[in-house]
């Protein structure tokens, strides 16, 4: 069996966020849009923590659970922001949302 090494784990969280990338790019959807921006997130999560791991130092997983905290209360301010949005347009999709006048 292969034990994984830093080089794999910067390549799946490189993969990861070249995916959440390509999300945001490619996609029209505010949520697709919303769900790759945290994905991107994720992967550099990620590559804190291998990091941390292979340098044998807590430093880098401490910035990731405070990382996280905050993307916690991003996700419920970001969720809401795109619900009022929603209400107000009935739609979701990026292209429609040209202007932010109500």
């Amino acid at each position: 069996m292969i034990t994984p090494t830093l080089q794999h784990y910067l390549v799946v969280s490189g993969l990861l966020f070249c995916l959440g990338l390509l999300g945001v790019l490619a996609r029209r959807n505010l949520l697709v849009v919303y769900m790759s921006l945290e994905l991107m997130l994720n992967a550099a999560n990620l590559a804190l923590v291998a990091f941390s791991h292979f340098n044998n130092q807590l430093n880098g997983q401490v910035m990731v659970f405070f990382i996280i905290t905050v993307a916690a209360a991003e996700v419920a301010v970001g969720l809401a922001l795109i619900v009022a949005i929603y209400r107000k347009r009935q739609t979701a999709h990026v292209e429609d949302l040209s202007s932010l006048k109500f």
